[in-house]
């Protein structure tokens, strides 16, 4: 038997559900058989929220590297070593430079390969903001950090799988954003990212219309006539088979998406609203394009209920499984590749 995966696993804001939701995640050592969680944190942070949610079972193996990480055990590095003022539920400074710490750490081992893939746990965009961090999320963060040319915030839950062209971008400069090599660029790294991390082999990719109606021809903005309509032309004749532009409100509500592998939306707000009321609670976010694999739960930190027991850890859960199916399936796809004869055997099974 192979071993292992290592996923690395970053706390977030230690103000928030991070780590309640990472603990329930563990709790259940079954999950153990499938891969190896080492958390970025400390132990006295991880211990003060074991106890405010009442979980007395639990404990995890305190280790200095990831080498030394036990295989049947919840793994814990401490990224820092002074005692930690935690205010549950509250914005403040804490919470930004403890989450940082453990996202660092995390990225840096990521990147030196002694970790498979990383979770993290949900940061505040506001409060993480200091030297070594000055990006809207993390995508951008990491982004930066793998020296990656560009990447594509990808929502998915199950067979729904929802891209975007623009990401944290705000609302009045989202239109000058929406060009046709944006379009075209997303398009590409979305079929691409279909093909090899999700294992379809002729993906078929919706794209919602950036107007109210898509446009109803020309006669609600003319983005649509002029922008969206020539991307999609220029990304059928290179061979990928997309679909639109559809208005995005009679997309959703008719339930069209189930007809498709991927969704392009225009901009955030457009594919997240309808992903999260879809996935209901097991949506992941997944950043594509990144030469390592990194996923999240779909929600934030949860100020308002910390510390309360109330966090659900579904999504948490859903995105370090699917952190691992995307690692095994690269893996497969480079393994099939250096056998040219085996591959073409399984994509023609497969189609």
């Amino acid at each position: 038997m192979s071993e292992k995966l290592k996923i690395g696993i970053s706390i977030g804001d230690v103000n928030g559900i991070g780590l309640e939701v990472i603990i329930k995640s563990l709790m259940d050592h079954r999950v153990l058989e499938f891969f190896t969680p080492i958390v970025y944190g400390n132990t006295k942070v991880a211990s003060f929220h074991r106890k405010a949610i009442g979980i007395q079972d639990f404990s995890f193996h305190v280790i200095n590297s990831p080498d030394q990480a036990n295989p049947k055990r919840a793994n814990i590095i401490n990224c820092w070593q002074e005692d930690v003022k935690i205010s549950l539920g509250e914005q403040n400074e804490i919470g930004g430079k403890y989450a940082f710490l453990s996202l660092d750490k995390a990225v840096d081992d990521l990147r030196d390969g002694k970790i498979d893939a990383l979770v993290t746990a949900p940061i505040n965009k506001h409060n993480i903001q200091q030297e070594g961090f000055n990006f809207p999320g993390h995508t951008e963060f990491l982004q930066a950090k793998t020296e990656a040319d560009d990447v594509l915030m990808f929502m998915i839950a199950d067979e729904l799988r929802i891209g975007v062209v623009t990401g944290h971008v705000p609302v009045k400069d989202i239109t000058q954003s929406i060009t046709q090599d944006a379009i075209l660029h997303k398009l590409r790294m979305m079929n691409q990212s279909l093909k090899t991390d999700f294992w379809i082999q002729k993906p078929k990719i919706a794209v919602l219309g950036l107007n109210p109606h898509a446009g109803d021809n020309g006669l609600i903005g003319t983005e649509d006539e002029e922008v969206v309509k020539p991307a999609i032309q220029r990304a059928t004749e290179e061979g990928i088979l997309c679909v639109g532009p559809y208005p995005a409100d009679g997309f959703f509500a008719s339930e069209t998406y189930t007809k498709f592998d991927g969704v392009l939306a225009m901009y955030h707000d457009q594919g997240l609203i309808p992903f999260k009321h879809i996935a209901a609670r097991k949506g992941v976010n997944f950043t594509a394009g990144l030469p390592i694999v990194r996923t999240s739960p779909d929600h934030g930190t949860g100020y308002d209920i910390a510390g309360k027991n109330l966090a659900s850890h579904e999504s948490f859960l859903e995105a370090i499984f699917a952190a691992v199916h995307i690692v095994e399936r690269r893996r497969e796809q480079q393994a099939l590749s250096a056998n040219p004869l085996a591959f073409r055997r399984l994509s023609k099974d497969r189609d």
